[in-house]
């Protein structure tokens, strides 16, 4: 009971979002508005007063990267290639199938899931993870993006891959946060009082924007290939992850971090990416509203086998 305790207010703010937009009372507009917010304001001011505070030896747990990336990316590999030699997919369309199983929500549901459960070594293993997604696997979508569209030209556009990492609020807050560590300013009070309001308004801000555009009006032609997918999402690509973290010997908090992690929704910024490829457009809606709609439940259940571990 207690996990459910804390778990279920976190995922009724999504559902008090998508009912505010259903009824009428609050337009879907409003959710890029508070997106923008959570992503730009209140994320990178949490980060920044988590990192701040925190050494360079904490934040390089190469075993923590080593589950969660190599899970991830082995995940995203894999899918690809499945769609890529058994469907025939182009490309593109099988880097975004690989995307919807392993890009996963760490900044918007992840990280307040795990600030709700550890608090501060919550926060900084969501980072961590959020860092890997932006730094090293929507690169490798990009460029497998971009050599599909750019095919017969033989080049590829760095402007694309390169803007999302140099612009990315979390990448910046996070070196800005290792800059003031190192510098041993320490966190004053005013400070730090400021960048807690605004890293408070994370959670509800984020997830009732989530719950907001959260659509299911896209499922009717594949329901059944979105149904395989988003089943992989929350329970095979998890699994790989947990199996990462017993190989390498990595327990405890981290372990369960990691799972999280994993085993949290499709990210919105395979959904981006969609859109600004016009590929799989579709499919990357439909798998992020049911991922996120079933992992109220897949999320606990992950949290309750952890916990017995």
């Amino acid at each position: 009971m207690h996990l459910v305790g804390m778990i279920l207010p976190i995922f009724a703010i999504v559902i008090a979002g998508w009912l505010a937009r259903s009824t009428g009372y609050l337009p879907r507009e409003l959710a890029p508005l508070l997106t923008r917010f959570s992503y730009c304001v209140a994320m990178p001011a949490l980060v920044f007063l988590t990192i701040g505070d925190e050494s360079l030896r904490s934040l390089l747990d190469w075993r923590f990267i080593a589950a969660f990336g190599g899970g991830s990316l082995a995940c995203f590999v894999a899918a690809a290639a499945v769609a890529r030699l058994r469907r025939g997919a182009s490309l593109g369309s099988s880097a975004m199938i690989g995307a919807a199983v392993a890009l996963t929500n760490t900044a918007f549901i992840a990280l307040p899931i795990l600030k709700a459960l550890y608090g501060k070594p919550g926060v900084l293993a969501a980072a961590i993870a959020t860092i890997f997604v932006g730094v090293i696997l929507v690169p490798v979508m990009v460029v497998l993006l971009e050599t599909d569209r750019s095919a017969g030209e033989r080049k590829i556009r760095l402007g694309p891959l390169l803007r999302p990492i140099a612009t990315n609020p979390l990448i910046l807050s996070t070196i800005l946060g290792l800059a003031w560590s190192l510098c041993g300013f320490g966190m004053p009070k005013p400070l730090d009082t400021f960048l807690s309001v605004l890293g408070d308004a994370l959670t509800p801000c984020a997830l009732f924007a989530i719950g907001l555009e959260l659509t299911l009006g896209d499922l009717r032609e594949r329901l059944s290939f979105y149904a395989v997918l988003t089943l992989v999402k929350l329970l095979l690509v998890p699994l790989v992850v947990y199996l990462f973290c017993l190989g390498i010997g990595l327990d405890g908090t981290a372990m369960v971090a990691a799972v999280v992690c994993a085993a949290v929704p499709t990210g919105k910024t395979g959904y981006i990416l969609a859109v600004e490829y016009g590929t799989e457009k579709a499919m990357m809606g439909a798998v992020i509203s049911l991922s996120t709609l079933f992992s109220i439940f897949s999320m606990l259940g992950w949290l309750y086998v952890l916990r017995g571990v």
